[in-house]
């Protein structure tokens, strides 16, 4: 049965790759960002290779009014899965060197961006009795590490907020799952480091990371359960990785 699936930070990894693999399966899609120009484009892709209804809304999860406005503008109301995809990582500096621009636009974007598009559509899943959020957290909600600190602190709380939605949301007949990835070779890295493609790619030199493929993969097989079960948490790394800590480099 078709669904509609709606997709945060569809522009790039995770989220594009998502798209992807729910276009091939004939899902309907409704994919967002702040990128016009890569909306436009992965919607004409989509929809002349799969043959799929796709809707693009561009507008900034940092932003309540236009989350409000771009969800208000949908002509269907039923939205079956929403993939809380946006997110990002600004900066590699130690806590006491961070720089307060960096800091903002992750707990914007992480968590304020994931409760107001949330906020958006519950209320439509609410009405349907049925729905399932997925939150994308990552490895980095689940441990610390150095130079990690706010980026981190974002993914605990995107751990905690998953816990609570399940919580607040018993008895509605909506799933929420977290999906929380390891290192993954997307464009992550280059926004971290601020556009310096160089030392983004000697993140992943010496072993096989997961691609963005790989995590959206594992983010459609939790939309396919039967409807009686759910996915609370998933932790998925490559095999190379142990934990922030540990990867194995040849």
């Amino acid at each position: 049965m078709s669904k509609t699936i709606f997709i945060t930070g569809a522009t790039s990894g995770f989220g594009k790759a998502s798209a992807s693999i729910f276009a091939e399966k004939g899902h309907r899609l409704i994919i967002t960002g702040r990128r016009k120009d890569r909306l436009e484009i992965l919607s004409k892709t989509l929809q002349e290779k799969y043959d799929v209804e796709v809707t693009t809304l561009c507008f900034d999860v940092r932003k309540n009014e236009e989350v409000i406005a771009a969800v208000s503008s949908l002509s269907n109301k039923k939205i079956d899965v929403l993939i809380n995809n946006a997110g990002l990582a600004s900066g590699l500096n130690k806590i006491q060197d961070g720089l307060l621009d960096d800091w903002e636009k992750m707990i914007d974007t992480n968590i304020k961006g994931l409760l107001y598009v949330s906020k958006a559509i519950m209320p439509l899943m609410i009405k349907e009795k049925s729905g399932h959020i997925i939150n994308i957290g990552s490895t980095a909600g689940k441990e610390s590490y150095e130079k990690g600190n706010v980026y981190c602190a974002t993914k605990h709380a995107v751990d905690a907020l998953s816990k609570s939605m399940r919580i607040d949301l018993l008895g509605k007949g909506i799933k929420v799952s977290q999906i929380c990835p390891g290192a993954a070779e997307t464009e992550f890295s280059e926004v971290r480091l601020h556009g310096d493609t160089e030392k983004a790619k000697q993140i992943y030199k010496g072993y096989e990371p997961m691609s963005a493929k790989d995590v959206a993969s594992i983010i459609y097989y939790v939309t396919t359960l039967p409807k009686n079960l759910c996915i609370n948490d998933l932790i998925v790394t490559s095999i190379s990785q142990a934990s922030s800590h540990y990867i194995n480099r040849t």
